[in-house]
Order: structure tokens, then C-alpha cells, then sequence
């Protein structure tokens, strides 16, 4: 890249001379520095050489050298002499010193351990004198000096204001927003990010995989901004906004990242919840002053990360309503697209609830492209596996293509966490590369959790559970439809899998009713096993009674698979009245009975291919007992080759999990995992 081929900014500023940054705590220090010193000035001030009182015995008292005596604060005593005795050669000292001569003050100090010791000497030493010798008169004193009048009342008043300013900077926020040198007063500036010729990010295009279609656009919006011409050129004009949608961990905050590190235009970045604040018209005030900031850099790039936290739609809930958020979002919307609207400004936002977003912001003028981000296929897949396998130590012969086939319905957050747990697995193990099998560790870790191999199991319930595993595997083994196995293990992981089975999925994105009966019929294999064979069932099935029931009214609500229901869908994602019913109680007592009966025809058609194939089920449980975990390879071994593996082999990965997260059982509680428990 050329240098100076980007004049976007206005002139050249040069950067502030660094020193060192006020802070409020400072003041505190140099206040009470002064105190402390000011009273230990007037201490040193008001307090003469000490002596002790055997020494006032001896050496003045019995000379008859005491004028009189004052006890301070019941603390120390206070010798006056005889104003007639200071021209005594032995007082040359006093009176040539500050307290001496002329001064009022006291000579000398003896320092007392208490009155009533004080007293008991001073007693004893007046008994001993002469006769003809005066008595020294004694004086009680309790005197106070300006600092402990006043530190009572200055402790609270420091206390009061340290709370103050605490508070100020929490609410402040971070150095950069309002937190800054203002505190209070800078709680309506914009708290973004300013990333600028001087701060580079280190994320490029290339650190983005997977999303080819994706940045494609986002490249596309950068060039706008670099050569604009090449576009206004034929009559188009520059998008204002585009907004990045897509399920948790797809990569959109990364592709933003990616596109400040490469963009050569000023990026602002902050999230939607950084609007919001304690203080009413807060979000609205730093709306405006982001804008005012951006208007200052154009052409400049504007990143809104989870922008439904202002941008949810207006006055579909009035008992949730909520001014300060609509007010912010009502700002937020004239400033992309009102009256004095400035050009050269692009925003980028992101969202996973594009559903909730109000239609306002989504219209063209404001946010005139949406660039769908989705899970990765299988290329998109492989390559994201390149991406976070650069870093680490890998074996020679690990496969790429094998661990893409392996994580269907995968996003990228996901494919990074696997990874990084095969490294952690590896090390654990004392290897000095990851191996494959780190790798397949790291995927039953992610699928099924934590396996917990020390989790003390009852001979009667592992056999519960050995039978209950191979009911779901031979389910999968027989039935057309159905997903063929992995893999099948009794061994617990999780908080509550005491066994899971794995299978392999298509990517697909349709389904039909007998792809679906058959899903059914497998999930409720286990609960049928432990029936035909136990004559009774467990808690155990209770994950897999959710995912088809979720299925069944699915296929009876949503995707019009009844026929006394009807083609008739009840489900609407933008819908926000979960408390209410689009039909009638009649409706609803007909749906249900439907489900009931997909249901109960379903567990009939299972129970009754279980007990033909009965014998597979003992000799698959029997080797569950025995080895715990089990392969395709192994079944084939022990019951023979699945009837319906003539075509291709499907890539495995989840269980139950398509690309999209288009499965019935993910309608109505989406979840990136459906462990047939």
C-alpha cells in the first residue's frame, strides 16, 4: 500500500507531550500531608526538652528554682521557672532558646506514665524539702489543638467526598469515556474506540475463514470508502449501514475486527449497551457525540456490536417499555438517516436477534444491506480448522479434512474451542504434538462434557444404563432414516449424561415425515428397551422424552405435518406475546391429542423392532459392560453390517444437528447439541 494514499483526516495533530495524568487521590495526599505537618509543627513548637522527674527532683525543685506546675491532658507536666532564677549561668540555655527569656511558655516537660503516679512522687518529693521552702503550686490543664477540634468533622467530610468521586468514576465508566478528567461531567460523551492511523489492529482478512460471502461484502464496503469514484462514477451512491446477522460464534465481531485492521479509514467500535446508562437522555447524548466524532474523521466506519440492546422494536410490549432505550434508539435512527445527515459515514452492526429489531432500523437508507453470516459448511469448516491450527504443535498425520467431516453444525467459536482443548488434552498427556486422538477427545468433550470416570455407579444401574445406550444404538443401526452410529459409551460425562450415542448426520436443510418418525422412534429407544426388558422404566430417558416432544408438536404446529390439524404453521419468531394462543382452546385440546398419538405410534413401532432384534440388544449391552465404549466397527463385528449403508457414508459429527439448526427438535429451544442420552 501506498503511503499517504489515505487524507482522510483533517491535517495533522500532533500528539500531546505524555506526562504524567492528574488523579483525584492526589489532592487527598497533599491535604493531608499539611495537616500532619502543621500538627507536628505545632507540637514541636509547644513542647520543650523533656526530662524526667527525678531530674526535676534534683536539679530544680529542691534548689527551689519552680515558679508552678501544669498537668496537660493528663499526659506530661509542664515546669515554669522562676523568672528571676533564668539569669542563673544553668539556665543560659533556656533563656537564650525560643521558650526562655521573656516567653510565658513552660521550660521544661516531665513525662508521666499516669496523674496518680505523678501525684505519689510529687508528694514524696514536697515531704522531703525544708520547712521554710514554698510549695510549688499544681495546675490541671486539658487543652485540644486546632487538629483535634477539627479532625472529627474533616474525617467525615473526606469520607463524603471519596464515596462521591468512587462513584463518579464507577458510573464513569472506563479512561476514554466518561471515567476521564471530568468524571460526571463526561457521562454524555460517546465511550467508543477509536481505531486510527496510530492504533493497529492486528486481525486481517486472512485470520477469517469460513465466510467467504460474507467478506466479499464487508471488503466491498471498505473499497467504498477508498474509492468512492469508481462508484458515484456510474450514479450509485454509498451504502449507509450494513448489519451482520447470524447465530453465536459464526465470527461477526471478528469479521468487524478484521475489517478495522484492514480498513484504512478512522473505526469507531463500541457495543449497543454501552448507550445505556443510570442517567435519563444519557444514550441520546452519546449517540450524538459519536456521530459528532465521526463527522470529525470522515469518511469513517461505525461498528455497533449487539445492536438490539438499543435497537429492539418499539411499543410491542407496553409493560416493558422502556423511554430510555426508545429515546436512544430514536436518536440513533435520525442520526443515520435524518435531515442533516452528513455522508461518508458507514455503520456496521451486529446481531444474533435480528427478529426483535425494530423495522425502522432495517429499512433501506439506514441499514441497506444484510450480510447473513451462518454456520460453516464442510470447506468452511476446513478452513477455520487451518486457521486455529497454525499455533499449535500438530502431528504429521492429522487430518484437516477428516476433523471438518467430524463437527457438522459447528461454528467457529466452537471449532476454536476445539482446538484449543486437544492442545490442553495433549499437555495433559505429556505429548509433544496433538495427535488425532487429542482431537477426538476434544470433540466428546465439547459434544457430551466432562467425562467423569471415577462417578460411582451401581452394577444394576450400569446395566439400566448399558441397555438403555444400546437401545438407542440399535435403533440407529435398523431403521432407514435414521442416523447410523459412531459411537455408543456408557461412560458419564457432564452434569447429568450418565451415557450418550453418537451418530453421523447429513448436512441437510429439509426434512420429511418419515425422516422425522424415524428420529423419534430412535431417541425413544432407550425408554422402550428398559420396558421390554426390565418390564419397567427409569428417569433416565427424561432428556430424550424433551428432545421429541419438542419434534412432535413441532411437526404438528409449526411444519403443517398432520392431517386433522391442517397445513397450518402457529409459529412466529418476531412474535413477543409468549402468554397468548393464535387459536383456539379447541385447537390446542386437538393438538395435543395429535402429539400424543404421533407419539405412542412411534414408541409401538419401536418397541415392537426392539423385540424382534432383541438379541442384538443383550449382545450390544453385554460388550457395553464389558468395553464401555463402542464403534461402527464394533457392531459390525458383533450384529453385522447396517442394512441401509449402500450409498455414501454421511459425515459425522453432533448428534442430531444440522447445519442450520433447521431440526424440529431446535424450534422451539434451539441448542447446538441433542445428546441422545
Amino acid at each position: 500500500m501506498e503511503k499517504g494514499g489515505n487524507n482522510y483526516s483533517k491535517g495533522s495533530e500532533k500528539s500531546p507531550k505524555k506526562g504524567p495524568k492528574f488523579n483525584i487521590y492526589w489532592v487527598y495526599a497533599i491535604i493531608g500531608i499539611a495537616l500532619l505537618a502543621m500538627n507536628l509543627f505545632t507540637d514541636f513548637r509547644s513542647k520543650p526538652e523533656s526530662i524526667s522527674f527525678q531530674q526535676f527532683e534534683t536539679n530544680y525543685l529542691k534548689n527551689d528554682d519552680v515558679e508552678k506546675l501544669t498537668v496537660v491532658n493528663k499526659k506530661y507536666v509542664e515546669v515554669y521557672i522562676k523568672k528571676e532564677k533564668l539569669k542563673d549561668p544553668r539556665f543560659e540555655k533556656v533563656s537564650k532558646g525560643n521558650l526562655g527569656g521573656e516567653n510565658p511558655g513552660p521550660h521544661f516537660t516531665i513525662t508521666i506514665g499516669s496523674v496518680e503516679d505523678f501525684k505519689k512522687d510529687y508528694d514524696k518529693a514536697i515531704a522531703a524539702l525544708p520547712p521554710t521552702q514554698k510549695k510549688v503550686d499544681v495546675f490541671y490543664e486539658d487543652r485540644a489543638n486546632w487538629f483535634d477540634q477539627f479532625a472529627p468533622l474533616l474525617l467525615p467530610i473526606i469520607l463524603i467526598i471519596g464515596v462521591w468521586v468512587l462513584l463518579m468514576r464507577k458510573m464513569g465508566g472506563p479512561a476514554g469515556g466518561s471515567g476521564g478528567p471530568g468524571g460526571i461531567f463526561n457521562i454524555g460523551k460517546s465511550k467508543a474506540t477509536l481505531f486510527d492511523k496510530g492504533t493497529r489492529v492486528n486481525i486481517t482478512f486472512n485470520d477469517v475463514a469460513g465466510l467467504d460471502e460474507a467478506k466479499v461484502e464487508v471488503m466491498e464496503i471498505v473499497d467504498f470508502l477508498k474509492n468512492p469514484k469508481k462508484y458515484t462514477a456510474l450514479g450509485g451512491k454509498i451504502p449507509k449501514g450494513a448489519l451482520l446477522v447470524g447465530p453465536p460464534g459464526t465470527g461477526k465481531t471478528l469479521l468487524a475486527k478484521a475489517m478495522a485492521g484492514e480498513a484504512q479509514v478512522p473505526f469507531f467500535s463500541m457495543s449497543g449497551s454501552d448507550f445505556v446508562e443510570l442517567f435519563v437522555g444519557v444514550g441520546a447524548s452519546r449517540v450524538r457525540d459519536l456521530f459528532k466524532q465521526a463527522r470529525e474523521k470522515a469518511p469513517c466506519i461505525i461498528f455497533i456490536d449487539e445492536i438490539d440492546a438499543i435497537g429492539r422494536a418499539r411499543g410491542k410490549n407496553v409493560m416493558m417499555s422502556n423511554d430510555e432505550r426508545e429515546n436512544t434508539l430514536n436518536q440513533l435512527l435520525v442520526e443515520m438517516d435524518g435531515f442533516g445527515t452528513d455522508s461518508g459515514i458507514i455503520i456496521l452492526a451486529a446481531t444474533n436477534r435480528p427478529d426483535v429489531l425494530d423495522s425502522a432500523l432495517l429499512r433501506p437508507g439506514r441499514f441497506d444491506r444484510q450480510i447473513s453470516i451462518d454456520k460453516p459448511d464442510l470447506n468452511g469448516r476446513e478452513h477455520i480448522f487451518e486457521v486455529h491450527l497454525k499455533p499449535i504443535k500438530k502431528s504429521a498425520n492429522l487430518d484437516i479434512k477428516k476433523l471438518a467431516s467430524m463437527t457438522p453444525g459447528f461454528a467457529g467459536a466452537d471449532i476454536a474451542n476445539v482446538c484449543n482443548e486437544a492442545a490442553l488434552i495433549a499437555a495433559r498427556k505429556g505429548k509433544t504434538e496433538v495427535e488425532m486422538d487429542d482431537f477426538n477427545d476434544a470433540i466428546d468433550r465439547v459434544i457430551g462434557g466432562l467425562e467423569k470416570k471415577n462417578k460411582i455407579i451401581s452394577p444394576e444401574e450400569k446395566e439400566i444404563i448399558a441397555y438403555h445406550e444400546a437401545g438407542h444404538a440399535i435403533c440407529g443401526w435398523y431403521l432407514e432414516h435414521a442416523n447410523p452410529l459412531v459411537k455408543v459409551t456408557i461412560v458419564p460425562r457432564g452434569v447429568a449424561a450418565l451415557g450418550y450415542a453418537q451418530y453421523l448426520p447429513k448436512e441437510q436443510y429439509l426434512y420429511n415425515t418419515e425422516q422425522l418418525m424415524d428420529d423419534i422412534c430412535m431417541t425413544l429407544g432407550g425408554r422402550a428397551v428398559e420396558e421390554i426388558v426390565f418390564g419397567k422404566v427409569s428417569t433416565g430417558a427424561q432428556n430424550d422424552l424433551q428432545v421429541i416432544t419438542r419434534m412432535a408438536y413441532a411437526m404438528v404446529t409449526v411444519y403443517g405435518m398432520n392431517d386433522k390439524v391442517g397445513n397450518v404453521s402457529f409459529y412466529d419468531p418476531n412474535s413477543d406475546q409468549a402468554f397468548t394462543k393464535p387459536y383456539s382452546e379447541e385447537t390446542a385440546k386437538l393438538i395435543d391429542e395429535e402429539v400424543r398419538k404421533l407419539i405412542d405410534e412411534a414408541y409401538v413401532r419401536t418397541k415392537r423392532m426392539l423385540t424382534e432384534k432383541l438379541g442384538d440388544v443383550r449382545v450390544l449391552a453385554a460388550e457395553l459392560l464389558k468395553k464401555e465404549v463402542l464403534y461402527k466397527d464394533d457392531l459390525e463385528r458383533l450384529i453385522g453390517k447396517r442394512p441401509y449403508d449402500t450409498h455414501k457414508e454421511h459425515q459425522p459429527g453432533k448428534e442430531g444437528m444440522t447445519t442450520d439448526g433447521v431440526h424440529p427438535s431446535d424450534i422451539i429451544n434451539p441448542s447446538p447439541v441433542n445428546v441422545t442420552e
